[in-house]
C-alpha cells in the first residue's frame, strides 16, 4: 500500500506540475486553486461545484477557462445536473449546475493525503466516504465511455448518477453502507411525474431484485453493460413499396 501511495503522490505533482506548464498563462493559478477545491467541493452535504468555494467571493466568470483547460486535460469531469428524469440527458443537462469528480478514484485519495488509505481499509472516513464511493461510480461510469448526469431538485430529493439502459433513463444511486435510499423511494411512488421504470443501487448490500429495484455490492459497479443498444429494423420489401405507392398515385 505504501509503494502504490508513492506512485499515486508522484502522478499527483506532475499533474500539478502540468498545470503551471502548459495551461494559459492567466489560467495557470486558477487550474490549481480549481483542482485543489475538488475534495472539499465533495464533501459538501450539496456537492453542486461552487465557485465561490475556491475563493470566498469568487465568481464563475474567473475560473471557468481553467475547470475548462482540466477537462480538456482528462483530469476531472463534470456531472452535470438535468431539469428531467428522461431521456435525451444531454438536453436536459444545465448547463451551469454541476459536480466535479476526478477521472480516476486513484487521484481524488492521494489528495486526501497519506493517511486516507489506512483509514479506508479501517472504514474511518466520516462524512467523506459518501464522496469516494461516488467518485468511485463516476470513473467507473468514465472508462465505460459514458457522460455524467445527476438529478437534483430543491426539495433535497436528490439521484446521484442518470444512465440510458437499455432505452431508458435509469437512476443509479451509491451508497458506502447499506443505508435507505429516500429519494429512490419518492420516485418510485410517482412514476407517472419522474417516468422511470427501473432503478439500480450499489452499497454494502446483498444482490437482491425487488420488481423495479436492482440492489447490489458496489464490487459489482464494473459489471454494468452500458454498451449502446443495437437497432434492428425488419427487412423492406421495396417492390411492394414501389406498387403499393403506384395503385395509390392511379
Amino acid at each position: 500500500m505504501n509503494a502504490v501511495d508513492a506512485v499515486w503522490q508522484s502522478i499527483l505533482k506532475e499533474y500539478r506540475s502540468d498545470m503551471g506548464k502548459y495551461a494559459e498563462d492567466k489560467d495557470k493559478p486558477f487550474s490549481r486553486s480549481c483542482f485543489n477545491a475538488i475534495p472539499k467541493q465533495l464533501a459538501k452535504e450539496n456537492k453542486k461545484y461552487q465557485y465561490s468555494k475556491v475563493e470566498e467571493g469568487s465568481r464563475g466568470v474567473k475560473y471557468k477557462d481553467s475547470l475548462q483547460w482540466l477537462e480538456d486535460a482528462d483530469i476531472i469531469r463534470r456531472c452535470y445536473n438535468t431539469s428531467i428524469t428522461s431521456l435525451p440527458l444531454e438536453w436536459n443537462a444545465i448547463d451551469n449546475v454541476f459536480k466535479v469528480y476526478t477521472t480516476d478514484i486513484g487521484i481524488l485519495v492521494a489528495m486526501l493525503g497519506h493517511a486516507a488509505r489506512v483509514d479506508i481499509l479501517q472504514g474511518n472516513l466520516g462524512g467523506f466516504k459518501g464522496a469516494i464511493f461516488e467518485n468511485l461510480m463516476a470513473d467507473t461510469l468514465l472508462k465505460k465511455g459514458q457522460s455524467l448526469y445527476y438529478f437534483q431538485k430543491d426539495s433535497g430529493l436528490e439521484l446521484d448518477f442518470l444512465v440510458r439502459y437499455k432505452g431508458e433513463c435509469v437512476p443509479i444511486e451509491v451508497k458506502a453502507k447499506n443505508a435507505r435510499s429516500k429519494s429512490i423511494s419518492t420516485v418510485r411512488k410517482h412514476p407517472e411525474k419522474y417516468g422511470v421504470k427501473h432503478f439500480i443501487k450499489f452499497g454494502d448490500y446483498n444482490i437482491d431484485h425487488n420488481g423495479d429495484l436492482l440492489t447490489l455490492p458496489n464490487y459489482m459497479q464494473f459489471l454494468l453493460d452500458l454498451e449502446p443498444e443495437e437497432v434492428t429494423l425488419d427487412e423492406i420489401d421495396t417492390d411492394e413499396l414501389t406498387r403499393l405507392a403506384k395503385e395509390m398515385l392511379e
